[in-house]
């Protein structure tokens, strides 16, 4: 509940909000800024015309009820559009309001989650089971990709027949390779949006037996978690960044919600940002995490990637000490590194080709 308010919220689009359940009929879709101080603080160093940040793609897709993997409520429609994205946030209702419809009548953040996976395992064991009974048939004739996809299924197969996502799974980088065609659902990465509601109930302000419960399938799954007011976000969002701090003290907010909710994905897909800054602009480049420095020029240009020579590197902090990337080579801050060195978070670069 709150999912197509914090989607608006997040994106600034008019996306239907209303409070009633399968509102969501297409996904939306909206890119979104990652916060980033370095950016900024590097672009006012440089005087840059034009600040680029980093962007992650949100889709907001219609919720899933009990039995949408059996086409109840919308159904396959939706778990299909799942099928496409990189990770999951699940929004899950933590507030008790009498004028907000919660679609199984009462709200439990604990049984919702366990709903939504649960459907997620089912749609995703229809699917595995048969296309073991075919690779079964198939891989006979020794062919190796299918001798591959086999073994993993039969893996993956009976976790999902326990209940349990694929991604419980032990796979080595082989067989993680090998399972990656099947876009299975459970496979995803997955976030919890914890949306409260200020001036309400909310089940981890109270500290009763749903909040033990929620907290304690959080703490054993190590599952990444963000707290958000998704109507609070909503009102702010068309607020001057200048007066949000004063509204969110007055509202009794103190952190940005979104902004947890966007570096939290972010991480969750495993991406960093490395830097360039100039004159012109200071722009944040998205890299996959461990990416070579080839790699990560590939980003800015494929040229940067084949044609590749040298990079120099300085750390973004390191270069706002120095003042510039003058000042900085004059002191021998920067370093020159070759092909195999590994981008780290927050290196500001220049590529030589």
């Amino acid at each position: 509940m709150g999912k197509s308010t914090l989607f608006n919220a997040l994106t600034k689009k008019g996306v239907p909000a209303e409070n009633y359940p399968f509102n969501t009929i297409d996904p939306n879709v909206g890119v979104v800024a990652v916060p980033d101080f370095r950016l900024d603080k590097l672009a006012e160093m440089s005087h840059s015309e034009k600040k680029i940040p980093a962007a992650v793609e949100f889709v907001d897709i219609a919720g899933l009820v009990k039995g949408a993997s059996q086409g109840e409520g919308l159904g396959n429609q939706f778990l299909s559009h799942i099928r496409e994205v990189d990770a999951i946030a699940e929004v899950v209702r933590m507030f008790e309001d009498d004028d907000v419809h919660h679609v199984a009548g009462s709200v439990d953040p604990r049984y919702d989650i366990e709903i939504i996976d649960l459907e997620l395992v089912q749609a995703d064991l229809q699917g595995a089971q048969k296309r073991l009974e075919r690779v079964e048939r198939d891989s006979k004739g020794g062919d190796k990709e299918l001798i591959a996809e086999r073994d993993v299924l039969r893996k993956i197969v009976p976790a999902l027949q326990a209940g349990k996502a694929a991604r419980t799974v032990a796979l080595d980088a082989t067989e993680q390779l090998a399972a990656k065609p099947l876009h299975l659902l459970t496979m995803k990465p997955v976030l919890y949006v914890l949306n409260r509601k200020s001036g309400t109930v909310n089940v981890d302000a109270e500290g009763g037996e749903r909040w033990r419960q929620l907290k304690e399938f959080l703490d054993s799954t190590e599952a990444g978690h963000v707290i958000v007011d998704a109507g609070v976000e909503s009102d702010l969002s068309d607020v001057h960044d200048d007066e949000r701090a004063d509204f969110r003290r007055e509202l009794g907010v103190s952190n940005d919600g979104l902004d947890d909710l966007i570096k939290a994905g972010y991480k969750l897909l495993d991406l960093i940002s490395f830097l360039t800054t100039g004159e012109k602009e200071s722009r944040a480049w998205t890299i996959t995490r461990g990416s070579t420095a080839p790699e990560a020029g590939a980003a800015i240009h494929t040229d940067f990637r084949d044609k590749f020579i040298r990079a120099d590197v300085i750390h973004w902090d390191t270069l706002l000490e120095a003042g510039s990337w003058a000042k900085a080579r004059e002191k021998g801050m920067v370093r020159t590194e070759g092909k195999e060195y590994v981008v780290q978070d927050g290196d500001t670069m220049e590529f030589k080709v």
